[in-house]
């Protein structure tokens, strides 16, 4: 998304940090670059980051600026999916993260999309959010339109619905199975309350077409958004929440989230955290403040130089420990002030 959150008032930032005390997430130790011990690399008791990469900030691909991602994917190759959300799909090596094509990606008119989430499916066809209506499209590998998913009425952006532009399907994950689909909402909708964001979720129909099933309610940190969701081997979630604080720079957590026994807020008109309705359990796993540096540097002020406007993530793989390898990146916005940077960490979860 290319307008950032803003905590804009102490109260909200004080929120934010009783959420986090809470919580209690272990404090990470300083830890250099290619450091071999596992405890200086800790961001907390269940994460660890292993190295960061910014290869790709500020380059180009046969004259295509690389950079604004908002969703990664892996591909049934091995090689990453990278979205950007002005319209372009890279593949990318998943050994060097060196574009190895691109794709433009359009609407039904021809017209360039705010794409924001990303998953592929068995067959390899991609289906890619546009934040705009929102809206979800499946696209053959060479960027034709296949089909259009349903939206429920409520989600769309106002006035077609409750929705406020821009805020709309930042993070997509297809769950363990593939057949269904989830879409995050990055922000509440109006008439639901200001912590309350709902997840939509389809199911698979014949001839690979998903139609709208049950929707479920995710408190949010205050003052974050929720920019990526990603399906865990066994149906939980890894959820992104993020912020923005001018001058103090980006908030960024990490949270394990169980959709499994949450109420179905479908026919629930306002979510206003009355009795009744089990939102989806979460569990912060780190805050990504609290990571080592690793020697990195940031170009505008944050809580930790390694931070930036994290916006994608994927589980690539387990480790040897039964640990999820997990890759982020952040997104640019093509600004000087910020970089493109991919995150490696381990999770365990």
């Amino acid at each position: 998304m290319r307008l950032r959150h803003v905590i804009a008032t102490v109260t909200a930032g004080l929120a934010a940090a009783t959420t986090l005390t809470a919580a209690g997430p272990a404090v990470a130790q300083p830890a250099t670059l290619g450091s071999n011990s596992r405890a200086g690399q800790a961001c907390s008791s269940t994460v660890s980051i292993d190295r960061f990469s910014d290869a790709l900030d500020k380059t180009t691909y046969n004259g295509t600026f690389v950079g604004n991602f908002s969703a990664l994917a892996v591909d049934r190759d091995g090689s990453l999916a990278a979205l950007e959300d002005r319209s372009q799909l890279f593949d990318l090596d998943a050994r060097t993260l060196q574009p190895t094509s691109a794709v433009h990606l359009a609407d039904e008119n021809g017209a360039d999309l705010d794409s924001e989430g990303l998953a592929i499916d068995r067959d390899g066809t991609r289906l890619v959010t546009s934040e705009v209506e929102p809206s979800i499209r499946r696209y053959s590998p060479d960027g034709r339109i296949l089909d259009r998913l349903p939206v429920p009425p409520s989600l769309l952006v106002a006035p077609a619905g409750r929705a406020t532009f821009n805020q709309t399907f930042e993070g997509l994950t297809l769950l363990p199975g593939g057949h269904t689909l989830l879409a995050s909402m990055e922000d509440p909708i109006a008439g639901d309350s200001a912590d309350l964001v709902r997840f939509q979720t389809w199911t698979r129909t014949r001839g690979d077409h998903f139609r709208p099933a049950a929707q479920y309610g995710y408190r949010i940190d205050a003052g974050l958004g929720v920019p990526e969701v990603q399906a865990t081997p066994d149906g939980r979630l890894l959820v992104l929440e993020r912020g923005f604080t001018a001058g103090v720079g980006n908030t960024v957590r990490l949270y394990l989230a169980d959709p499994r026994h949450a109420t179905d807020t479908s026919g629930i008109e306002n979510l206003t955290g009355h009795s009744g309705v089990r939102l989806i359990k979460k569990t912060l796993l780190a805050d990504i403040a609290a990571c080592p540096s690793l020697g990195a540097t940031a170009r505008q002020p944050q809580p930790n130089p390694l931070l930036d406007n994290i916006e994608g993530m994927v589980i690539t793989g387990r480790d040897h420990t039964g640990r999820l390898k997990v890759l982020l990146v952040s997104d640019d916005n093509q600004n000087p002030a910020q970089v493109t940077r991919f995150y490696y960490l381990r999770v365990r979860a």
